[in-house]
Formats: structure tokens, sequence, C-alpha cells
């Protein structure tokens, strides 16, 4: 059984324009399942509408109150008001044009600054990966200039151990030859 729906007015003061604040309130608004609106006031707080279970609410305010970095909440006044059962989901309520370039302008400096610092951690961990490659290769080549001599060395010992083999059998082959030659002369004058 669902608790019935409650809905709030808040007021949120601080540096929570042109700095995506609207965005931010506006993604837990809807990944929470909660109906309303957010819209910026030309006092420069920010006014949230929002209406869904009790527990649910609960959770959203105190979410809200702990922006990302770069959105500084100073205070925050909440109101129980009257639900507006026609509500199904949450907005955001724009300005002027002029109004909402300047809230753009001022949400991409803070993006951009959140992937400065994404491409900084990037730099670094990649320095790091070459580095350690850079290494790993430094190894890889001893080894394998090592290997290389090995063989070289073992190389060189077969080619001068068939060599004498050769030689070994040229001089057995003559020595066998001899033999049968002696023999074959030795028959041919028996005969």
């Amino acid at each position: 059984m669902s608790s019935p729906l409650r809905a709030y007015s808040v007021r949120v003061r601080g540096r929570v324009q042109r700095v995506g604040y609207r965005r931010f309130v506006l993604d837990v608004a809807q990944e929470m399942g909660l109906a309303g609106y957010v819209v910026n006031e030309r006092d420069g707080s920010v006014i949230i509408f929002a209406q869904g279970e009790d527990e649910v609410l609960k959770g959203f305010l105190d979410i809200i109150k702990k922006p990302p970095r770069g959105i500084v909440v100073r205070g925050v006044d909440v109101d129980e008001v009257n639900p507006e059962p026609g509500l199904s989901y949450f907005e955001t309520r724009f300005g002027s044009i002029q109004e909402e370039l300047q809230e753009g302008f001022g949400g991409m400096e803070r993006e951009f600054r959140d992937y400065r610092e994404e491409f900084r951690g990037f730099s670094e961990r990649t320095d790091k990966n070459f580095e350690r490659l850079e290494n790993r290769y430094g190894e890889i080549s001893e080894k394998l200039t090592l290997t290389l001599e090995t063989l070289r060395a073992e190389s060189a010992e077969t080619r001068r151990m068939l060599a004498e083999a050769i030689e070994s059998l040229k001089r057995d082959s003559v020595e066998t030859r001899a033999e049968l030659k002696r023999a074959v002369d030795n028959l041919v004058r028996v005969v």
C-alpha cells in the first residue's frame, strides 16, 4: 500500500544558477519518480515543486541539499503545499532565451572543469602506463639479447662439433676404404 501523495515547495539559495543545479535536481527527481518542476528565480534562488510519497520526498530533500562540486547551497526553505494531482512527471521550467543561454554556459564551465580534471587523471595514468611499458620493454629486450647470445654460442659450439664429426667420418671413411681395398686385394690373390 503506497502512502498518500504529499508535496513541497522548496526555495534553494546559494550558488545555484548557471552551475547546472536545475539539471541536477531534474535528474534526481526523475530517478526517484517524483512529479513537479524546478525553475530559476530572478533573485538568484531556485524554486522546486516536488510531489510524491513522503519517504521518497524526504530522501529527495536530503540529496538536493548536497549537490555536486561547484554548486553551493547556502539555504533551503521547505513548505508543505497541496499536491497537484494532474502532474505526472518532473520538468525544468525555462526562463527567457538570454537567461537560459547564461545558465547553459555556466553549466558548461563546470562540466569543462570536470572534464579537465578527468583528463588530467587520464593523462597521469597514461604516463604511468607508458613508464611501465618502457620498463617492461627494457626487461624483455635484455632477455631477448641474452637468449640470442646463448643461441649464437650454442650454434657456434654445434657447428664446431659437426665439423669435428665430419672430419672424423672422413678419416674413418678413408681408413675403411683402405681396409676394404686390402681385403679385396687379399681375396684377389687367394683366388
